[in-house]
């Protein structure tokens, strides 16, 4: 138990927090609060009831905070005067009823130790403007963060929608276009058919035209891709040849049969089977059944395209799962890529090292991408278009680190000690909230009981997320 002293009003009048009281209320001070003695120990505990305000007279102490159940050391002094406990009493909330951080004698200390109730009749008569002052700063303080904090939410939740319908709206494009196109090209297979069973082909000719086409489609899947200059004389040379035997327009079967692969060869076998009388229809019937399966396989690609996006969307707003759950953090990377995709550009080559050994963490996951997304995003402004972003994955101990890397101009040395502070910014007036960083620390710290650092130096900068891979200790 403390050991009880004598309050000596004149000792109280020495420090600075008291040097402006009048003698009566030094005195009203020792008579409501007391003096105590304590050993080295823990003189309070974070989380427990805020029940006292103290202020150090003799000895060294420590305050920490909890992260991730462990006490981390952010103060120690043997400063006269400082002070600690329940110094927001006065504000009257629940939230703030509770001590916020834990004070340790490293010494034997003495300490005057006044009751919250009556620090906060101390504040409410002594001080009442100051009071005012303090509860308006508090509480706006407050409403502000919680008001710029919705704006930066809203900001990135726009962000990400316009990158989204942008990425959704070329593949949907593409496969309307694409169907327009099929459905012209099914009509004039419509019509060759026609054409072609109204001849003088007979049935043994017939199916060695289909067999012709079967082997068309075939060489159009493993056709290799050729450079615009050899595409180029490919479609010229095909399209000599098609003028040179008389079918019409051949400069607009060429580029199709360049594609698929299609060479002089491939054409004197069809003359020789549909003979120089059907040699239009046989060409134009190939030439069709190419086209309509460039465009199956285009339409293919383009709705494959579309539900990629869709299920990273899903996957990246967590919407059909419970708030924590186990998951891949790769997969959660991953979906906040292609949601990002359009504001990465061409210009900033993607690296992913990841350790696929491990194992899933468990996290909040809508909320951890929004810490991906901040983190990727001030890379790829920091980087202005050109350079390599590096996302790193690994386990280290106990926990899964993950570390987004870009090749920057870097931060300065004077605002990396202030980079996680909220409403800081080195981005031009109306570009930032100076808020993005401080709601991913949050998340990771607070949410997940992890860490959240980074190292920079020009062409160098590495945001570090720890995360304990067995959820809160």
């Amino acid at each position: 138990m403390p050991e009880q002293l004598i309050c000596d009003p004149s000792e109280l009048h020495q420090l600075f927090l008291f040097e402006k009281l009048s003698d009566e209320q030094l005195r009203w001070l020792c008579e409501r609060g007391t003096v105590e003695r304590h050993d080295a120990g823990w003189v309070f505990r974070e989380g427990e009831p805020a029940t006292c305000f103290y202020v150090l007279l003799e000895g060294t102490i420590a305050l920490s905070r909890l992260v991730g159940g462990d006490d981390i050391e952010t103060t120690r002094t043997d400063q006269r005067g400082v002070y600690s406990g329940a110094w927001a009493a006065f504000l009257r909330e629940d939230e703030v009823r509770n001590y916020n951080a834990s004070m340790r004698a490293i010494t034997p200390v003495r300490l005057f130790k006044l009751g919250a109730n009556d620090f906060t009749e101390l504040m409410e008569q002594w001080f009442p403007m100051a009071l005012h002052l303090l509860e308006g700063l508090f509480y706006g303080t407050r409403r502000t963060q919680a008001v710029i904090g919705q704006r930066e939410q809203l900001l990135a939740l726009g962000s990400l929608s316009a990158g989204l319908t942008h990425e959704l709206n070329n593949p949907a494009a593409a496969a309307v276009r694409a169907t327009a196109t099929l459905r012209d090209r099914v009509a004039g297979m419509r019509h060759k058919l026609a054409k072609i069973a109204g001849g003088t082909w007979d049935r043994a000719m017939l199916a060695t035209l289909i067999e012709l086409q079967e082997r068309a489609v075939e060489q159009l899947a493993k056709a290799p891709s050729l450079s615009p200059l050899d595409a180029a004389d490919r479609e010229d040379e095909l399209a000599d040849w098609l003028d040179g035997h008389g079918v019409a327009a051949g400069y607009e079967i060429a580029p199709t049969f360049a594609q698929a692969g299609i060479d002089d060869a491939w054409l004197n076998h069809v003359l020789e089977v549909a003979g120089p009388d059907m040699l239009d229809g046989a060409v134009r019937w190939l030439y069709y059944t190419l086209e309509t399966e460039s465009l199956m396989s285009e339409i293919e690609d383009s709705t494959n395209r579309i539900s990629t996006l869709v299920r990273a969307a899903k996957q990246y707003s967590q919407m059909d799962r419970a708030p924590n759950q186990v998951l891949d953090i790769h997969e959660l990377i991953d979906s906040t890529l292609v949601m990002l995709g359009d504001k990465v550009g061409k210009g900033i080559e993607v690296i992913k090292d990841y350790d696929r050994t491990l194992p899933d963490v468990p996290v909040y996951g809508a909320e951890l991408n929004q810490v991906w997304t901040n983190l990727i995003d001030n890379a790829v402004q920091a980087m202005d278009g050109t350079g390599t972003l590096t996302i790193t994955t690994r386990r280290v101990e106990d926990d899964a680190v993950i570390e987004i890397g870009d090749t920057g101009p870097g931060i300065a040395p004077e605002n990396l000690r202030h980079i996680f502070e909220p409403f800081f910014t080195t981005k031009p007036v109306g570009q930032g909230t100076g808020l993005g960083l401080d709601i991913s620390w949050r998340i990771v710290v607070n949410k997940h009981h992890g860490d959240l650092s980074v190292e920079s130096t020009p062409g160098d900068t590495r945001f570090r997320v720890r995360l304990p891979l067995t959820g809160a200790r």
